[in-house]
């Protein structure tokens, strides 16, 4: 099964944007990602809604961060996102009327649905602010958004 990875994605380009002097463009937020500027835009489009960033169209034109790092959390992205699904496990189907089916299944919702609080409520404490003061501070340059120091030599 494929890994979702628009949580990462999306928390990478916001550290990424916290240390620009202006806007970037999604074709520039793209190049890092490794994907396309569509796929960006509509991306950063749920997060506009949620007060996350802005955009502005035009020459000098792009994204840029709207909301203060020590107040957003994973958490905040999570569900700007559309809260994702965490596990890939699932529950058979096969015989709906099987007693074992329904206890397995059962048991199985309620352990996954009880991982996914605590990795949720985990998310919440984590502000993208610590994530920002995890990132080394020497051999950075502020505001250059494809800086190799950033992705440890590899853009």
């Amino acid at each position: 099964m494929k890994s979702d990875h628009r949580l990462s994605d999306v928390l990478h380009v916001l550290l990424h944007m916290a240390h620009q002097s202006g806007p970037v463009t999604s074709a520039g937020l793209a190049k890092v990602l490794r994907t396309n500027p569509a796929v960006v835009r509509r991306t950063m489009a749920g997060l506009r809604e949620h007060g996350y960033v802005r955009s502005g169209k035009g020459h000098g034109g792009g994204w840029t961060l709207s909301c203060d790092l020590s107040e957003v959390t994973m958490r905040n992205i999570y569900v700007a996102l559309g809260s994702p699904t965490l596990f890939a496990i699932g529950n058979r189907s096969d015989a709906p009327d099987c007693l074992v089916e329904k206890a397995v299944n059962a048991r199985l919702d309620r352990t996954v649905r009880a991982a996914e609080d605590l990795l949720v409520d985990r998310l919440g404490a984590i502000t993208l602010a610590d994530l920002a003061a995890d990132l080394p501070t020497s051999g950075r340059r502020p505001g250059a958004l494809d800086d190799a120091s950033l992705h440890g030599g590899a853009v």
